[in-house]
């Protein structure tokens, strides 16, 4: 008997309908003799809305965060009262998450006096969104003689201290799991579990950063030994390109773990780029499927994708993004430069998506978030002061306004000439490439160009991706 771990997205479980189609595909697969393990975000906006009572809070706008709490309330007790018969049951449902939203007003109260939120009084309010979305999921599949049982995953998947971005303990998740979780589902227990929230060993609560729930439900499917991990949420799968640039994107069939991971890195949006870390040395192949339109077969994640004559597979972008150079003529032979600017970097606490170097050492540029731009420069150039003094690095400079488009496809691997297809094609397109990096894996080249050319170069390559069918 196969065990099947899903994860239903925001928009999933975004309304009484969405539940109701949840609750269908639960039991269909139930009914096919598979043990579930359910994996649920906060209902579509809800999160938002925890974090803006939370911002309101710390403004000290009492008004804000109170109306914000009844819109939640309100929505909450709409899709209780359409999902489930009058019982005590459903009473209980209720009740059980008006408390939640009191303990959330209670906490914007306070922050309210303290004039701030700290990351840790933040994670623990936006927890409360999949706390009660967890609790309403399980109570619509009871209404419906499925067996299930909310699990919050603040007992489960233990995490460091660190908030907003928690990392986690491996080893205390898996004896957790084993103790807590495995023996429910052997008993016919569905678990549907609260995603993206975790806790430390002393209970408080953490969160995996923002789009976690893909990453925790994907610990749960590792940790419980699923068969199969199923990401439904409100597409198709996984397509070639964002369809709102090109409405000729398609889904892809199937995709390997690589290519997904650098999909995701680089600005896809149907999985959270960690999702594949607990799952790939298990080698549990995961699914992307619609939950409004169950029937499409989605796109089949695995060690190796199926269709190995496709070269450049998807096209990727994100914008907003800050191209930083760092530069001079007495970096030459010098060691360790670069180094320490990317030592700076990560501890003004910014992720590098990618890097180029010019050969001869007297320049090199990295791209990393815009909103996290000023604070790299101002921590690079205080840790290069000594050779900027020396006039032996000219500074940071700052390109703002740039995106990042990138051609992915592990049918690149060896293939001669493909990068000159994709620069002629740009070149065609008068795109200016201000940088470009080539993974060591051959699976992507990534090209910074102004946020002006962003689409337009996308739309360019995707047409290289569809020739590629």
């Amino acid at each position: 008997m196969s065990i099947i771990t899903m994860k239903f997205g925001g928009t999933s479980v975004g309304s009484p309908e969405a539940i109701q189609n949840v609750v269908k595909i639960v039991a269909e697969s139930t009914a096919q003799g598979h043990k579930v393990v359910v994996v649920v975000s906060a209902m579509s906006g809800i999160t938002d809305s925890l974090l803006e009572s939370i911002r309101m809070a710390a403004q000290g706008d009492r008004w804000g965060y109170r109306s914000l709490s009844d819109k939640m309330r309100d929505r909450h007790d709409e899709t209780i009262n359409r999902l489930m018969k009058p019982s005590p049951a459903r009473e209980e449902t209720l009740k059980h998450t008006h408390k939640l939203l009191d303990q959330h007003r209670e906490l914007c109260d306070a922050v309210t006096i303290l004039g701030d939120a700290t990351p840790r009084v933040i994670d623990h309010a936006v927890t409360f969104g999949e706390r009660m979305s967890s609790r309403i999921v399980a109570a619509a599949m009871i209404e419906h003689g499925i067996p299930a049982k909310a699990f919050d995953a603040g007992k489960l998947l233990i995490t460091d201290d660190v908030h907003q971005n928690a990392t986690p303990q491996w080893d205390v998740i898996q004896h957790r799991i084993a103790e807590r979780l495995i023996p429910e589902i052997e008993q016919g227990v569905i678990p549907v579990i609260t995603g993206f929230i975790g806790a430390t060993p002393d209970g408080v609560y953490t969160t995996l950063g923002r789009g976690g729930s893909d990453y925790s439900a994907a610990i749960f499917a590792a940790y419980v030994n699923s068969d199969e991990f199923i990401v439904w949420t409100d597409v198709d799968g996984v397509m070639t390109t964002d369809p709102r640039i090109d409405k000729r994107a398609r889904v892809l069939p199937s995709v390997s773990y690589q290519e997904v991971g650098e999909m995701a890195f680089y600005g896809a949006k149907v999985l959270h780029p960690k999702t594949v870390q607990p799952i790939i040395n298990k080698g549990i192949p995961i699914y992307v499927r619609n939950t409004f339109n169950p029937s499409h077969p989605g796109t089949l994640i695995s060690h190796e994708s199926q269709e190995t004559n496709t070269v450049i597979k998807a096209v990727t972008c994100v914008g907003n993004i800050s191209l930083l150079t760092v530069s001079g003529a007495g970096m030459l032979g010098v060691p360790g430069i670069a180094g320490r600017a990317f030592l700076a970097t990560a501890q003004a606490g910014a992720n590098i998506l990618m890097i180029s170097q010019a050969s001869s050492e007297q320049s090199f540029c990295y791209s990393v978030l815009g909103n996290q731009a000023q604070a790299v420069k101002a921590a690079v150039e205080n840790e290069l002061s000594t050779e900027i003094a020396q006039q032996n690095v000219d500074g940071v400079h700052i390109r703002d306004d740039v995106g990042i488009v990138t051609v992915i496809g592990a049918g690149m691997r060896g293939i001669p000439g493909v990068a000159g297809r994709v620069f002629t094609r740009m070149g065609d397109e008068r795109v200016n490439v201000l940088a470009i990096a080539q993974g060591a894996s051959e699976c992507s080249i990534s090209f910074v160009v102004a946020h002006s050319d962003l689409h337009p170069a996308t739309v360019a390559l995707h047409d290289l991706a569809l020739s590629s069918y």
